[in-house]
């Protein structure tokens, strides 16, 4: 699973950074490409030399280079890497990485990098208990970061607990399973919708909502990592898709959005639907722009077509379908009729009581039921991590 990965391993300043070696010895062992970052303090536990022999890579720790003249650039080695992994991870660098502090290459390599973050945590017990160190952690994880938790054992101090760094051969194994679950969904083909829509009032003016598309295009980014062909389908957004596993198709209206969700939905394994769709649009379109009058200017709207109650009609007992819930007020009950009225497997609620959620933050908190009336309810999380706790459940049903 590692076999042509390009691995950045980050080493902070910890006792525990002497198992860096092994840890790299394991990484290219399996044909991973190992590069290797380090802090200046980390220097004076391993030395980059022997880092950089077992690598094959020049280990990188300043931002210039004096010896070559050349810089070094943390975002091309956050573009460059499938996985960061640092390893260990001292209390001091997860507290800067928890509170946005980038004062050395490995930190802003890890504000730069767009794969999935690993960190493997090495400290004495006292600090890994310490509540400062377990809500950078808590923050960390909400982020979307993965915490390899550390061993407990006989620590360098001499006391016995937890807080030693877990061994590389279990970290490598950490890798290779999250590797292996990144395909579980190939072979599979998901119909996603994200975003907004606008109905045209005239050339120049719309009816529309806030939705950023953040969460649509999270979830499909998410499903293409998994292995998953991908059939998004996009109201107007400034998003842009990575991963080439993503077929776009983008649309305006809510009428849109609805051809392309009958046509394409036939041929999937399932669907999210996470774009905002209006419900209503204007029953006439001005072709020229309306100019503003001293009376008052009365719009006669219709409603839209239902694209999750149409999607729900025709779906086949292999197909399932996820939808979503905004609500304002009585949440669970809305979205639990929504749930049996459309035929959703499960959907996701949220609600614009909740603080840094739902439309155009980077945030979000959701609850899952589903159509047992199983509900689940997370904590405040970056659209990314949130949309890993949904496909999570959808691979449960599939």
């Amino acid at each position: 699973m590692l076999n042509g990965k390009n691995i950045l391993l980050g080493v902070t300043g910890s006792i525990a950074a002497y198992k860096s070696a092994a840890l790299v010895r394991e990484l290219v062992k399996r044909g991973a490409n190992v590069k290797v970052v380090m802090t200046p303090l980390a220097k004076e536990f391993i030395t980059p030399l022997t880092l950089a022999t077992l690598a094959k890579n020049p280990v990188l720790v300043d931002f210039f280079d004096p010896t070559n003249g050349n810089w070094n650039s943390h975002v091309s080695l956050g573009l460059w890497a499938d996985a960061y992994l640092i390893a260990p991870a001292t209390a001091n660098t997860l507290g800067k990485m928890a509170n946005g502090i980038a004062d050395n290459l490995l930190l802003t390599s890890y504000f730069s990098a767009r794969c999935p973050v690993f960190v493997a945590p090495a400290m004495d017990l006292d600090m890994w208990a310490h509540p400062a160190t377990q809500k950078n952690l808590s923050t960390l994880s909400a982020f979307g970061n993965h915490v390899i938790e550390p061993a407990a054992g006989e620590l360098a101090s001499g006391l016995d607990g937890k807080g030693r760094m877990e061994e590389p051969e279990k970290i490598v194994k950490y890798l290779e399973d999250f590797f292996a679950k990144k395909q579980s969904l190939k072979g599979k083909k998901i119909l996603i919708t994200a975003g907004p829509t606008y109905e045209k009032i005239d050339p120049v003016r719309f009816i529309g909502n806030y939705s950023s598309g953040k969460m649509g295009y999270a979830l499909a980014e998410t499903c293409a990592l998994r292995g998953a062909e991908v059939i998004l389908i996009s109201g107007p957004t400034n998003l842009t898709v990575k991963n080439a596993q993503i077929q776009r198709i983008d649309v305006e209206s809510a009428e849109e959005m609805y051809t392309q969700a009958i046509k394409y939905f036939p041929e999937t394994d399932a669907a999210i639907l996470s774009a905002a769709v209006s419900d209503y649009t204007p029953k006439t379109q001005a072709n020229n722009k309306l100019k503003k009058k001293d009376t008052d200017l009365i719009l006669e709207l219709k409603a839209t077509k239902d694209i999750a109650a149409e999607l729900g009609k025709i779906k086949t007992g292999k197909q399932k379908l996820v939808g979503f819930a905004l609500e304002t007020d009585n949440e669970e009950e809305n979205a639990a009729e929504k749930l049996t009225k459309k035929n959703f497997d499960f959907i996701v609620l949220n609600s614009l009581r909740d603080e840094n959620a739902g439309f155009r933050f980077d945030t979000n908190k959701i609850t899952i039921i589903d159509k047992n009336s199983n509900k689940q309810s997370f904590e405040l999380k970056t659209k990314n991590a949130v949309a890993q706790d949904i496909i999570n459940k959808l691979e449960e049903i599939l």
